[in-house]
This record gives C-alpha cells, sequence and structure tokens, in this order.
C-alpha cells in the first residue's frame, strides 16, 4: 500500500470516527425519548422495552457492522438488543457495542433520579465480556494515582491515600455508595474515617462518571453493581479520564457457568480500567431520561421534547455537551432526530 494511499484512508478513518461519535447521540437520545413517556407511571418492564425498541432502530441507521458485546442479556433472555445481536447496515466498520438502553428502570418507573439511556462503542475486541453479574468497583476521577485504589483494602486506607493524593483531609471527601444493605459495612468504615456519603437508589453508571466531574462533589465511587454497568462506567472513565478497579462476583453455578462461555477464565482476577474498555477508539454517549447529577432528563412539552446528552471520544479526550429540540409531531420523528 502507498504512503498516500495510507494516508487517504487514515483520514477517511478519523472523519468516520468523528462521525460516528456523533451519529451515536441520536441512538441515546431516541431511547430515552421514547423512555421518557412512562417516567412515573410505575411500569419498569414497559419503559425498558420500549427504550430497546428505539434505541434498536436508530442502531440499524448506523453505517456499521455492529456487535453487541453488552447488552439486555443472552439471545434465549432478550428477543433485541441481545449479546452476540448484529446491528447497522452492515457496511461500515466492525464495531463492538455496549449499552444500556435505559439505565435505572426503577428509578424511571418511580420518577427518581439519574436515569439514563447509554452507548459505549470500540473497535472489535476492545470490550470486557462481562456477564450480566455483580461486581466489585472502586474508581476515582483523573488526575488521581489509580494505585490508591485496592478492592481489598480498608474503605479507610483508601480515603486515607485519596486525601493526601488531592491535599486535603479526609473529612473534605465525598463517597458515592449504592444503599443496599450489602453496603452496610463500607458505608460504617466511610463515617467511620470521617468522609461525607451520597446514596443512590440506582444508576451507577451515573456514578462512576460523576466522579471525573468536578461538578458533582464526588471523590470516590464504591460498591457493588453490574457488571454490565462496570464496563460502561469504565467506557465513560476511557474517556472523559479517571480509574476504576472491578471484579466479578458470582452468586450461584449459573453465573461462573455464563462467565466461563464468555471467555472469563480466572473468576477472582482484578480488572482494571483499560482492561474493561481498551483502546484509543473509545466512545461514550448518554441522555438523561430523568434529571440527575450529570444530565437534565428529556422536557416534554406538547408536540416536542427536549434532551440533553453528553458524548466523549478517548482518542481526542473531547467531551461535548448536546442539547436539542424535537420537533414530535414530524412523521417519522425517530429517523429524523
Amino acid at each position: 500500500m502507498s504512503t498516500e494511499k495510507a494516508k487517504t484512508m487514515s483520514e477517511e478513518q478519523a472523519f468516520m470516527d468523528r462521525n460516528l461519535a456523533l451519529e451515536v447521540v441520536r441512538v441515546t437520545e431516541a431511547a430515552a425519548l421514547a423512555a421518557s413517556k412512562l417516567v412515573g407511571r410505575g411500569d419498569k418492564v414497559a419503559a425498558d422495552q420500549v427504550a430497546v425498541d428505539a434505541m434498536r432502530d436508530a442502531l440499524n441507521s448506523l453505517h456499521i457492522k455492529g456487535r453487541i458485546v453488552i447488552g439486555e442479556g443472552e439471545r434465549d433472555e432478550a428477543p433485541m438488543l441481545y449479546i452476540g445481536e448484529e446491528v447497522g447496515d452492515g457496511k461500515g466498520p466492525e464495531i463492538d457495542i455496549a449499552l444500556d438502553p435505559l439505565e435505572g428502570t426503577d428509578i424511571t418507573a418511580r420518577g427518581g433520579n439519574n436515569a439514563l439511556a447509554v452507548v459505549a462503542m470500540t473497535d472489535k475486541g476492545g470490550f470486557l465480556n462481562a456477564p450480566d453479574t455483580y461486581m466489585e468497583k472502586i474508581a476515582v476521577g483523573p488526575g488521581i494515582d489509580p494505585n490508591i485504589l485496592d478492592l481489598d483494602a480498608p474503605i479507610g486506607d483508601v480515603l486515607a491515600k485519596l486525601a493526601k493524593e488531592k491535599g486535603g483531609s479526609v473529612n473534605d471527601l465525598n463517597v458515592c455508595v449504592l444503599d443496599r444493605p450489602r453496603h452496610d459495612d463500607i458505608i460504617q468504615g466511610v463515617r467511620e474515617a470521617g468522609a461525607r456519603i451520597s446514596l443512590i437508589g440506582d444508576g451507577d453508571v451515573s456514578a462512576v462518571i460523576a466522579t471525573a466531574e468536578p461538578d458533582t462533589g464526588i471523590d470516590l465511587y464504591v460498591g457493588t453493581g453490574g457488571a454490565p454497568e462496570g464496563v460502561l462506567g469504565a467506557a465513560a472513565l476511557q474517556c472523559i479520564g479517571g480509574s476504576m478497579l472491578g471484579r466479578l462476583v458470582f452468586r450461584n453455578d449459573t453465573e461462573i457457568a455464563r462467565a466461563e462461555k464468555w471467555g472469563i477464565s480466572d473468576l477472582k482476577a482484578i480488572y482494571t480500567t483499560d482492561d474493561l474498555a481498551k483502546g484509543d477508539n473509545v466512545m461514550f454517549a448518554a441522555t438523561g431520561v430523568t434529571d440527575g447529577t450529570m444530565l437534565r432528563g428529556v422536557r416534554r412539552y406538547p408536540g416536542g421534547a427536549k434532551t440533553s446528552t453528553i458524548v466523549m471520544r478517548s482518542k481526542s479526550g473531547t467531551v461535548r455537551r448536546v442539547e436539542a429540540t424535537h420537533n414530535l409531531e414530524r412523521k417519522d420523528w425517530l429517523k429524523s432526530i
């Protein structure tokens, strides 16, 4: 291949990557707009289904050979956006996709905060094929030595190191934790160390990202949540900066068998950000469904709606916030967003 031809292909690839990053915004917007119709109506299953339907339609409009590696479950459990499903028009680059059409189904059903529609993309083989099980997680924002993170050390020790890194005291720190009985020991340890706590009901993708957003006031995220959400959080940190450790937690032999099916051989492995979402071609987008610490939710009004989206690329380190107004009275509005 000539140098000139290689340069042309490289330029075309860069152009495609930039365009794709913005096209992904349409995908999360579609899911968020669909789910927003069911906010507070008490039906999380229906809210998730309409988000899945809308996201799938939007993904299939993209010029990619996409493959779902983190999705709604395996094929026998999820009729659409299942792990291994191919999406896109089949004519573009090979892309691996991690997604959650509605991160926070319970939140949406209750009308709570921090529900998101989320998609991450990268080159083929770039995401850990995390099974649908739990994952222990600990995450910090950019500018912090990742070596301070430890899934096994007392939380007080981690906080002492983090405070030293930030040039302050433990009392200055704010730790985000999912409000679950399984986290009682963590919560007690944080309080005994003297740090503040922000307890959340759901939505640990947004909580991981919050560690990298100065305005949120979150210094550390720690706790056990969904493994697929761990990959999505790591994808965002790969773009925006920050560090994360994760370790899969298995509750039964069925989950272990599922992990082995997807190529997980070391059941006790501790994964870094690069292990979960590697490479410099990671793209991440999230659109708010309900209001949250990072994004405003969908604002609906007669005939239209407004959305707020964040989109990131690891290659450039660019973070964009997209505020969009949608005319929902137009025919086939989903295809035109």
